[in-house]
């Protein structure tokens, strides 16, 4: 049977038990994430028990109820209110406020708005102006290896997390990809206020994908699409502040080491890079230059969702050749460090023992495309994928 046609209609998402805890620690919480991420959907669910008031702000219909936001607001006082595309009125933040501070001062339980928006930088700035102290930030992410299942690991791989192109028959995966690829870029991104010629983003977007994981060049990529650096640092900047695009920092220490300064720098999702790329099926991918590339990052990517908040990632690299590609920082400053391989015979480089005896991490794992757990010379332990997000995500609860 075709794996998506035994996966339900909403697949449960690992984040859930946070925003409900969220909601009831905090008078107003904001979900974030690229659009068709499934932000809706899962503030829906939540919000089904403790039937919420929602008001999608791009329709104008639910836009018109807040012709005079603070009656409207005040009359659904005791219910959870969610706000989707909030950016859309950012003069509610304000306003916001006051109701959160209102309801204090008249001893109630504490206002809950739940604000759902696409990440754009308006809605970060303006939140963190008005509603510092009464707000919590949450990052919605794609499906993630975890809520898929190990089974569904390949899939995910090529067709990426976005739900409605994992979920889509295989015909219409890749189109979707594509069709959403150019609604961001002719529609979403000029909503958000920013004026940047679609097929100049598109290049860029492509080039990102190109040099997936590799080392930031800004003048390069720069000198490759004609512009200046810092207008292409601009580029960086909005697909980094939309989810789209991660900056992976490199470690730092002071350990009598010359270490590399730039991030590496890759397309979140593994599924768009293999849109920006023509790339359409497995066989096709396995031929392609970029497959080792996109393996490691759609690895990297999904070991960060599972850490959520609680580890800092980094990758370590000197100018000798000892190298990391995943550095896990726990909040008591133990380290995890991770090498992802695409062989079923994984063993790790040369720089990877290096850069081990540098930083004396607890934990040393090789990521491998097999099943079952390899215990290789140094405590290095070579692991799946599913099994090692697995690990970190126990961690990270503890």
């Amino acid at each position: 049977m075709d794996p998506v046609s035994i996966i339900t209609n909403m697949i449960e998402r690992m984040l859930t038990p946070l925003l409900r805890e969220s909601l009831e620690a905090f008078p107003a919480v904001a979900l974030l994430g690229p659009r068709q991420v499934g932000k809706t959907t899962l503030a829906l669910e939540v919000g089904r028990r403790d039937n919420a008031l929602y008001l999608d702000l791009e329709s104008e219909r639910d836009k018109a109820k807040l012709a005079l936001p603070e009656e409207y607001l005040w009359e659904h006082r005791e219910r959870l209110v969610i706000l989707d595309e909030v950016h859309r009125l950012p003069g509610l933040f304000p306003l916001l406020r006051g109701l959160i501070d209102r309801k204090r001062r008249e001893g109630r339980s504490p206002g809950r708005y739940l604000l759902l928006g696409s990440a754009t930088p308006d809605l970060l700035r303006q939140s963190g102006e008005s509603l510092a102290g009464r707000i919590a930030y949450l990052e919605l992410s794609p499906f993630g290896i975890l809520e898929t299942g190990s089974t569904s690991t390949n899939m995910l791989w090529l067709r990426g997390g976005y739900p409605e192109s994992f979920l889509a028959p295989d015909s219409l995966s890749f189109r979707w990809r594509e069709h959403f690829l150019r609604t961001y870029l002719e529609r979403d991104i000029p909503q958000f206020g920013f004026r940047i010629a679609a097929e100049t983003l598109r290049r860029f977007w492509g080039m990102l994908a190109h040099n997936q994981g590799g080392l930031l060049n800004t003048a390069n990529l720069a000198r490759n699409l004609g512009v200046d650096a810092k207008t292409a640092g601009g580029y960086l900047d909005l697909l980094a502040d939309l989810y789209l695009v991660r900056r992976l920092p490199p470690w730092h220490a002071n350990i009598g080491k010359r270490l590399l300064k730039s991030p590496k720098v890759y397309v979140r999702d593994s599924g768009l890079v293999h849109a920006l790329l023509g790339i359409a099926d497995r066989e096709s991918l396995l031929s392609h230059p970029v497959v080792g590339a996109s393996w490691e990052c759609f690895a990297i990517e999904n070991l960060l969702v599972s850490a959520g908040d609680r580890a800092r990632g980094f990758f370590y690299r000197t100018s000798g050749g000892a190298e990391i590609d995943l550095l896990l920082e726990w909040p008591d400053y133990s380290l995890w460090a991770i090498e992802v391989k695409r062989s079923l015979a994984p063993k790790p480089d040369r720089g990877f023992y290096s850069a081990a005896l540098d930083l004396s991490p607890v934990r040393k794992y090789v990521v491998y495309p097999g099943e079952g757990r390899i215990p290789l010379p140094e405590g290095i332990v070579a692991i799946p994928l599913f099994e090692l997000a697995e690990e970190i995500s126990r961690r990270s609860r503890e």
